[in-house]
């Protein structure tokens, strides 16, 4: 009788009931591996790019959990050891709290044929960067032939009248909230001044939304003015939009996605060739075109103009933020912005 692995204990317990029973053929293949991935266009590009050069590269084929970043920190904990998927994707805060929960295991970098392609610091001891995501300002032209350039004139006519607001359950939210709290005398553990001007401009602001509200209200008309990913903004331009992307006075924000091994996972070696199939320039050339609009990382990738970035090395003067002094406030950021100003 086959032995069960611990992830299919972990896994489908329930629906597997007399799991022992199972035939070896049921079992997962040594050639595979299963990854989380982010809902949506994340999930629909790689199952598309990336799990065919996976499969034709190594021969390994994937298995996509669709689960947002805190759902798979989350399911990791709750483990207790036990790797219910082999791969993260995460951003810095989750990656930050994931990292003090131990929920890595090594990167080895040498199993990476392709590390060499990435900027300085891009594989860590326990994670690979797989794309880059800008920030900033984005308007509707027609609206606003003179747009906005600083985030405090977001909250003055006749810009606030046609924003649309989000708040601090996305990386993207959370820190352009937190620039915007800078320039009003905050800091990135004070966001007090920017809760008052929140409060002060909630009577005219054009809409309150969760962060994938922006994009259809943008569309529809309904805002002409948020904050967002150059991701976004490339997406609805192919779609037809009217919107452009601005970087305010005080620099456009940057922060990394990453790719991690799960502690205690069972397939390390499909894992790592995941990794390098993903930072390969055959996989980040397809990734940055539309529909997915991702920013690649690999320097032998030549970028498109619709990125909004003309090299990656115009990422050293963006502005990025410490996740590790973030993470500690973060949650009560969210509950004081769904109690105060979504209500």
């Amino acid at each position: 009788m086959p032995e069960i692995s611990r992830r299919k204990l972990l896994q489908g317990a329930a629906a597997l009931g007399a799991a022992s029973a199972l035939p070896a053929s049921m079992a997962r293949a040594s050639g595979s591996l299963a990854a989380a991935i982010y809902p949506g266009t994340w999930d629909e590009a790689y199952r598309s790019v990336v799990a065919p050069l996976l499969a034709e590269n190594y021969g390994v084929d994937v298995d996509f959990d669709p689960l947002w970043a805190v759902d798979q920190v989350t399911k990791a904990r709750a483990g207790r050891g036990i790797a219910p998927f082999d791969c993260f994707v995460l951003d810095p805060g989750p990656t930050a709290a994931a990292r003090e929960a131990d929920l890595f295991d090594p990167i080895d970098a040498s199993m990476l044929s392709n590390a060499g392609n990435l900027p300085d610091g891009m594989i860590s001891a326990d994670a690979a960067t797989v794309n880059v995501q800008v920030v900033g300002l984005c308007y509707n032209p027609t609206a606003f032939p003179e747009p906005p350039t600083r985030w405090e004139q977001l909250f003055e006519s006749p810009y606030v009248e046609r924003l649309g607001l989000t708040g601090f359950q996305t990386t993207f939210g959370t820190v352009s909230l937190i620039e915007m709290a800078k320039v009003f005398g905050g800091s990135d553990t004070d966001m007090e001044p920017i809760f008052a001007k929140l409060q002060e401009a909630l009577p005219k602001v054009a809409a309150v939304t969760g962060p994938a509200g922006l994009p259809g209200l943008f569309q529809q008309g309904q805002i002409d003015l948020m904050y967002t990913n150059t991701n976004n903004v490339a997406t609805l331009k192919k779609q037809g939009v009217d919107i452009e992307f601005m970087a305010p006075e005080t620099g456009a924000i940057t922060f990394s996605t990453s790719l991690h091994i799960v502690k205690g996972s069972e397939n390390v070696e499909a894992a790592h060739q995941y990794i390098d199939t993903a930072i390969s320039a055959a996989a980040q050339s397809q990734l940055m075109m539309p529909p997915y609009n991702m920013i690649p990382v690999n320097k032998q990738v030549e970028l498109v103009d619709t990125l909004y970035i003309d090299s990656i090395d115009d990422l050293a003067d963006m502005v990025v933020h410490d996740w590790n002094v973030i993470n500690p406030q973060r949650a009560a950021w969210i509950e004081r912005f769904n109690k105060e100003i979504t209500k």
